[in-house]
C-alpha cells in the first residue's frame, strides 16, 4: 500500500522522483519511461477537462487553460475510473484561483458546463404523457396538493452574471460584444433526447422548479415564486417543463400516485 502511495505522489509530483522499486522488462532506464507514463496522464486528465469546459477554455485560451487545469489535477487527482465524473468541483478551484480572477463569471459558466455533463449522463426516464398532466390541472381544488418529479437530468443554476448569454455566445447564438456579463441570469439545464439544452429563465421560475425538486406541492412551490415576482406565471412555467418532457411523474400529496 505504501508503494502505491508513492507510485500515485510522484505520478502527480514533477519534483518527485521515480519510485525506486520500478523496474523495465527490457532494462531501459526506469525514470525515462515513468517520466513519459506521467506527461500522459497529466494530458489526458486535462484533456478530459478541456473537453468537459470548451467554454471556459475559449474564455482563457487553451495555454492558460491547460497550465491552470495541470494545477488542478496535481491537487485533486480522480476518485473514480469514469472520466465523465472527473472535474465535479473545477468551478470551486477556478473560483479560488488568484490568476483568473480578472473573469468573476468563469466559475459560474464551469458550473454550467458541469450541469451539462451531469444531465447528457443521467438517467433515462419516460416523460409524463401530456393527458395526465391535463387532467390533473383540470382539477383546480386539488391543484394545491399536487406534487410533480422531474427529470434527474435537470439542473438549475442562479447565477449573478449573463451565464447562459456567455454559454450562447460561444455556441455562435449571440455576439459576444452584445453580451453584458455583470446581467444576472438563471439557467435551465436539462436534456431532450440526446440534446442537452441550456434555457435562459426567470429566477422566479428557478425558484418554482428548486421547490418541486425538493419535494413541496405545486401550491406552496408557487407561493414561493410569487413571493419573490407578483408576475410569475405558473401556467407558463408547466407548459414550458411539460413541452420539454422535464415532468416525469404526478401524484397528490399524501396518496397515490396519478397513473
Amino acid at each position: 500500500m505504501n508503494s502505491q502511495r508513492e507510485f500515485v505522489a510522484a505520478l502527480l509530483d514533477p519534483e518527485r522522483d521515480c519510485p525506486a522499486q520500478l523496474t523495465t522488462w527490457n532494462g531501459s532506464d526506469p525514470a525515462v519511461r515513468f517520466a513519459v507514463y506521467r506527461n500522459n496522464v497529466l494530458s489526458s486528465l486535462v484533456d478530459a477537462l478541456a473537453a468537459s469546459f470548451p467554454v471556459v477554455q475559449q474564455l482563457l485560451g487553451e495555454a492558460f487553460f491547460r497550465a491552470m487545469a495541470a494545477l488542478y489535477v496535481r491537487q485533486s487527482p480522480p476518485r473514480t475510473r469514469i472520466l465523465a465524473e472527473y472535474g465535479a468541483d473545477f468551478a470551486d478551484f477556478i473560483e479560488a484561483f488568484a490568476p483568473a480572477s480578472s473573469l468573476p463569471y468563469l466559475a459560474d459558466v464551469a458550473r454550467l458546463e458541469r450541469l451539462r455533463v451531469r444531465a447528457y449522463h443521467a438517467a433515462d426516464v419516460a416523460p409524463l404523457a401530456s393527458e395526465t398532466l391535463t387532467a390533473a390541472l383540470a382539477a383546480p381544488d386539488r391543484l394545491r396538493d399536487l406534487l410533480l418529479q422531474l427529470q434527474p437530468a435537470l439542473g438549475l443554476l442562479d447565477s449573478s452574471f449573463a451565464v447562459v448569454s456567455l454559454w450562447a455566445a460561444h455556441q455562435g447564438s449571440l455576439q459576444i460584444a452584445d453580451v453584458d456579463p455583470h446581467q444576472a441570469q438563471s439557467a435551465l439545464v436539462l436534456r431532450n433526447g440526446l440534446q442537452v439544452e441550456v434555457i435562459g429563465i426567470h429566477q422566479s421560475d428557478s425558484l418554482f422548479i428548486q421547490a418541486l425538486q425538493a419535494g413541496l406541492t405545486l401550491g406552496h412551490a408557487a407561493e414561493q415564486a410569487h413571493a419573490l415576482n407578483d408576475a410569475f406565471d405558473l401556467g407558463t412555467c408547466l407548459a414550458h417543463l411539460l413541452r420539454a418532457g422535464a415532468i416525469t411523474h404526478s401524484a397528490y400529496n399524501h396518496q397515490r400516485q396519478l397513473p
